[in-house]
């Protein structure tokens, strides 16, 4: 996989999309998870978002460049 994106002459970073991807997964797992009532047996909330988050991006990094 390449290390840049040409995207209409601007170069970005490969991981900006994988980024923007884990963002969007994570988002909705949280809202998932939100609705199920799975946070009221989570110790920290926001602890457990960030650790979803870093692990759903690196996660889809180790994938996209292998």
């Amino acid at each position: 996989m390449p290390r840049e994106i040409d995207l209409l002459g601007f170069y970005m970073p490969t991981l900006l999309p994988v980024f923007i991807l884990a963002f969007a997964l994570q988002w909705l797992i949280d809202s998932l998870l939100g609705r199920l009532g799975f946070y009221t047996h989570v110790w920290h909330p926001s602890l457990f978002r960030f650790s979803l988050f870093v692990c759903l991006f690196g996660a889809m990094g180790l994938a996209f460049y292998r």
